[in-house]
């Protein structure tokens, strides 16, 4: 997968990575009045936006091999440090009640532990140790993200070295067109972003990229398991009152049922909503949708698929 090219930079600044040069546009930030920061800020933030939309073509490579290895039993696994491991906890966090997706399927590795989630352990990112330690567990079924807006974060390098010993296949994710650690991956993606609005801080503009890179490849990873319907959040794991709620309207919407309808199909299926889903849509009962859907690996649209076949 090709790596995105980013723009020219000043020769003045070589060496130094960009999110560490200065902007121009915000060299009066704190004579600007709290609008003028916030329009500043809003302004850059299209910049992330951007940045993003150029390395889509090889995102969505890296979302079909993500997605093949996770069919193989592969899983994929992030690490990074500060606000990059804290995004990737928060991604690794979300899937499971979103797309019911199964403990140890995508993992977030954060550089100090759970103790950096809520404060910073800044000394942590420097730990080629601990970063290695953490991916000693992968194989050559898996994929390991390491995402680091300087592109040279030990932590991250280190873990991604140990990754691609074991042969999983390995993505950088970063902010610098010189990371440190680009030739030795097997995917460089690189966000031109550029300087940030408070030179150095990493929180914005690049942090912003990285969230919806995360974003954008783990919906997409999810849409290529069968995790949803549609555009539908089919695999959703009702574990609240308003989840609850959600699973009977997403049920109304796949189907046209009513609502008193919908809770008595749910209730036939054991509250599973995909099972309720193919079970109506097919004509069949609860046992049978399951084994559709079994023999689909979880797939509504590929049970649905089968079933038509069948008749």
């Amino acid at each position: 997968m090709a790596a995105t090219t980013p723009t020219p930079e000043d020769p003045a600044d070589a060496g130094v990575p960009p999110t560490e040069r200065r902007l121009a546009a915000s060299a009066r930030l704190d004579e600007l009045g709290s609008l003028g920061v916030l329009r500043l800020l809003n302004a850059e933030d299209r910049v992330a936006v951007d940045a993003v939309g150029a390395v889509l073509p090889a995102l969505a490579e890296l979302v079909d091999v993500a997605a093949e290895r996770m069919r193989r039993g592969g899983a994929v696994h992030y690490f990074g440090a500060g606000t990059s491991g804290r995004l990737a906890v928060l991604d690794a966090a979300e899937l499971l009640p979103t797309f019911n997706l199964e403990p140890g399927r995508i993992v977030a590795h954060i550089a100090g532990g759970d103790d950096a989630i809520q404060s910073a352990v800044e000394d942590a990112e420097d730990s080629t140790e601990a970063g290695a330690a953490a991916a000693s567990g992968l194989g050559a079924a898996d994929v390991a993200i390491g995402l680091a807006a300087s592109g040279n974060t030990p932590y991250v390098g280190a873990a991604l070295a140990a990754a691609r010993a074991a042969g999983a296949c390995t993505v950088l994710i970063s902010s610098n067109p010189h990371a440190a650690f680009a030739g030795e991956v097997d995917v460089n993606l690189v966000l031109d972003t550029g300087a940030e609005v408070v030179t150095g801080s990493t929180r914005l503009k690049a942090a912003t990229a990285q969230k919806l890179v995360l974003n954008g490849f783990s919906t997409a990873l999810m849409v290529a398991l069968g995790r949803t319907w549609s555009n539908l959040m089919v695999s959703v794991v009702a574990t609240n009152a308003k989840l609850r709620d959600r699973t009977v309207r997403i049920l109304r919407e796949a189907t046209g049922l009513d609502e008193a309808a919908a809770k008595d199909l749910l209730d036939a299926a054991d509250g599973e909503l995909k099972t309720a889903v193919v079970a109506h849509l097919t004509a069949s009962g609860a046992d049978a949708a399951r084994a559709l859907l079994a023999g689909s690996a979880g797939s509504v649209r590929d049970a649905l698929r089968t079933a038509g076949e069948r008749s």
